[in-house]
């Protein structure tokens, strides 16, 4: 069993961002979503740990209620 890393791993965090910017350049809402769920499947697959996975899906909604939080 695996745990969840959260430090950053890239030696170029940057590039690795603009890398996932450029992905969706010129995609419509729906095909950017679509390139998204795609993504998650793949490194999902790619992580192959039911434990880590549901480690990442609880950190990425606490994530997501913290900033509805901040912004609303």
């Amino acid at each position: 069993m695996s745990t969840l890393v959260t430090e950053g791993q890239f030696t170029d965090p940057d590039r690795a961002y603009r890398a996932l910017i450029e992905a969706h350049r010129g995609l419509s809402d729906e095909e950017s979503a679509a390139l998204n769920s795609s993504l998650v499947l793949i490194l999902a697959n790619h992580i192959g740990d039911q434990a880590v996975l549901q480690e990442a899906l609880a950190l990425a909604k606490q994530s997501m209620e913290q900033t509805k939080s901040t912004s609303g």
